[in-house]
């Protein structure tokens, strides 16, 4: 595909593929341009991840999702998006980092790093961000922050292996974590939150299960606290009871993420950088910069519990038909 691209749609998960799906139905000329692997926030996911949501509010492209549970764990959600991308044979470029989206509408200039860090151009008519915010891990600026010991995302237990871990956050992330820890990893689990108790939108089958682990003792539980410190063989904690230092080998901070702010604005995109929601028409996805989208989770900005699979799937949608229709009232 040389020359002028209909489409460069940035990013390969559920929702960038959604919009790859509708623009091959409409013989559109694209590429995805994916800096990781397939669906790669999925990828990273924890190893023995249970979605929250049916096997069918995760499908696109009319293609089943089939499951022996109810809910589909992460392994096969990512076998399934494999089977999507291979049923629809799309153009996907891995391994692949958009670095800049100069230009404007019918000539949109992208340029990309790829995997052996040589330079990439492309032109195109219009340009997708569907990038998500996975990988901008919100940072809680503390000392030792920085340290090796400290991460902003869980895989597995093992490294964790008879260690002590301090959990920081009560949503879903943190509760899992903590449970996953102390269930299979042997760990001395200790979870900080600055609120009162976990938060109310825990799912309803984690919240009774870390309630009672933390009212047990099994997991101890630091609330409407905050850790201030972080070292090589301690964290120093402000508590309601005061300031307390505990030994600690490692410090899992599960405190959420937020999108590329930086790259957005280099685009040209107005945000609020409170909400870190970009400027958008919400019936067309269209941002303040014509000709260039948003879709998937990157809409909803910080607020990370207004998108997930289940709606950000129906974005591909929404664009095309909207980007369709503009094109049959032209004059």
């Amino acid at each position: 595909m040389n020359g002028l691209l209909d489409w460069i749609i940035v990013g390969g998960g559920p929702a960038g593929l959604a919009c790859a799906i509708e623009a091959k139905r409409r013989n559109q000329k694209f590429w995805v341009i994916e800096k990781g692997h397939l669906v790669n926030s999925i990828y990273n996911f924890p190893v023995n991840m249970t979605f929250f949501t049916t096997s069918e509010l995760l499908e696109i492209g009319d293609i089943p999702l089939t499951s022996p549970s109810e809910k589909p764990k992460r392994l096969e959600v990512l076998k399934y998006y494999r089977r999507v991308a291979e049923h629809y044979d799309l153009p996907i470029k891995y391994q692949e980092r958009v670095v800049s989206v100069t230009g404007k509408e019918n000539d949109f200039q992208v340029e990309s790093m790829d995997c052996l860090s040589q330079p990439q151009e492309y032109r195109a008519r219009r340009v997708i961000i569907a990038t998500g915010y996975y990988d901008n891990p919100s940072l809680i600026n503390i000392p030792g922050e920085d340290l090796a010991k400290v991460s902003h995302y869980y895989s597995e237990c093992h490294p964790y292996f008879k260690k002590r871990v301090a959990v920081i956050g009560g949503s879903n992330s943190a509760a899992e974590t903590a449970l996953d820890l102390y269930r299979n990893g042997n760990v001395e689990v200790t979870l900080i939150h600055r609120g009162e108790g976990m938060g109310k939108k825990v799912k309803y089958w984690v919240l009774p299960d870390i309630n009672n682990r933390i009212k047990r003792g099994e997991i101890k539980a630091y609330f409407s606290s905050s850790v201030q410190e972080i070292r090589k063989t301690e964290i120093v904690v402000s508590t309601p009871d005061g300031v307390k230092t505990l030994e600690n080998d490692f410090v899992l901070a599960m405190t959420g993420y937020h999108p590329d702010v930086e790259f957005l604005q280099k685009m040209g995109i107005e945000l609020d950088l409170d909400t870190c929601i970009s400027k958008h028409n919400p019936q067309t996805l269209e941002t303040n910069k014509k000709g260039l989208y948003l879709a998937g989770s990157i809409v909803a900005g910080k607020m990370t519990n207004r998108i997930f699979i289940e709606t950000g799937r129906f974005h591909g949608g929404q664009i095309f038909d909207n980007w369709t229709e503009i094109l049959a009232t032209d004059p």
